[in-house]
């Protein structure tokens, strides 16, 4: 039976081999008595064929799962670059917040330091404001007493009688003086005979007399009629008595410790008279003008004196200098009798310095 089999499977061989022979055109003719020889290498190569088949496919089985390792290991190697590369953008960002940090530390320490030098001004400057409201409370409660107030008139009356001797040697050094008599120009047409807040002026005819200061009168004329016949002396007179007069103003404010809205420039008859206004006047719509800058503009320099000068400017300059003993009237309760009675206000200045009413107020 096994060689009834072996037999049948040997058939099929030759006829498979004969078929393929003739597939490929390539019959061959074998004989008997090497059918066996044939059959045996046919099986050989036929167990060779399914031996390597079974190879191939146990290779390509191995070859696919060598490729899929290989695959996830090319998308773990991707997936470890892509870590990589923000590991690298991560580390970058922390140099950067680091040194940031590092900078922000560097001026925290900084203001620290201004801020405990700060702290120690405030507490020495605590100090010395509890010692100085201290000071102010035990000075409160000596002048809310009876003694105290009475002490503090007293400095007072003493320092206006101090200021009251200095200007009177003033008025003995600069004596305005009123020149009765006939005059053919006069720098007034009224003086007063008491001037204080509230009360009235009264007038005098023009022709009772003039004010001088030193034995010099002050006329205007000259300097709203300069021509080329205008007496050349009767214009050094004038700007003599007005350096006079600049002078005076100038001691008798700084006795009085009053800062003159017009500054001198003091220089006998050659004085000047400062003017800190801007001679352009800033445009209504100009909301930007700041305080500032008014402040540090220069002065414009006017002339107390005609020679060699503009007569406007000149004039200008003697309205300025009746404005500053306007102001001194007016800190020491005074009317002024107006810009152009320059001799009069200051005689009325000195009159009231002097009387005993400057004292008792």
């Amino acid at each position: 039976m096994e060689n009834r089999e072996q037999q049948d499977r040997d058939k099929t061989l030759i006829t498979d081999a004969k078929q393929i022979n003739v597939a490929e055109g390539n019959a061959k003719v074998i004989e008997w008595e090497d059918f066996e020889h044939e059959l045996a290498r046919l099986w050989s190569l036929s167990s060779a064929l399914k031996e390597a088949n079974e190879k191939k496919q146990s290779l390509q089985e191995k070859l696919q799962a060598f490729i899929q390792v290989k695959n996830e290991s090319l998308n773990k190697l991707n997936e470890l670059e892509e870590m990589r590369e923000r590991l690298e953008a991560r580390k970058l960002v922390m140099e950067n917040m680091s040194a940031r940090c590092k900078v922000a530390k560097e001026d925290a320490k900084s203001r620290e330091e201004m801020l405990s030098t700060e702290v120690r001004a405030l507490l020495v400057a605590g100090t010395s404001l509890s010692v100085a409201k201290k000071r102010l409370q035990e000075s409160n409660r000596l002048l809310t007493e009876e003694r105290g107030y009475i002490k503090l008139k007293n400095v007072q009356r003493k320092l206006r009688a101090r200021q009251q001797y200095m200007i009177s040697q003033l008025s003995l050094l600069y004596p305005v003086k009123i020149i009765v008599g006939p005059a053919q120009e006069q720098e007034l047409e009224s003086y007063p005979g008491s001037s204080r807040l509230g009360n009235s002026s009264v007038s005098k005819p023009i022709n009772q007399g003039s004010l001088t200061i030193l034995g010099l009168h002050l006329s205007m004329l000259p300097f709203t009629k300069m021509s080329f016949f205008t007496d050349k002396k009767e214009v050094q007179r004038s700007a003599t008595a007005l350096g006079y007069v600049a002078h005076v103003v100038s001691l008798i404010a700084s006795y009085l410790q009053v800062p003159l809205r017009y500054p001198l420039r003091l220089g006998g008859s050659r004085s000047y008279i400062n003017d800190y206004a801007p001679s352009v006047e800033p445009m209504s719509s100009d909301l930007s003008w700041d305080t500032a800058i008014t402040a540090n503009l220069k002065p414009v320099e006017f002339p107390l004196f005609l020679e060699g000068q503009d007569t406007t400017r000149a004039a200008y300059a003697v309205f300025l200098l009746n404005k500053d003993i306007e102001q001194l009237l007016n800190f020491i309760g005074v009317k002024s009798l107006g810009p152009r009675h320059v001799l009069a206000n200051l005689k009325e200045l000195l009159r009231t310095v002097q009387s005993s009413e400057y004292i008792d107020t």
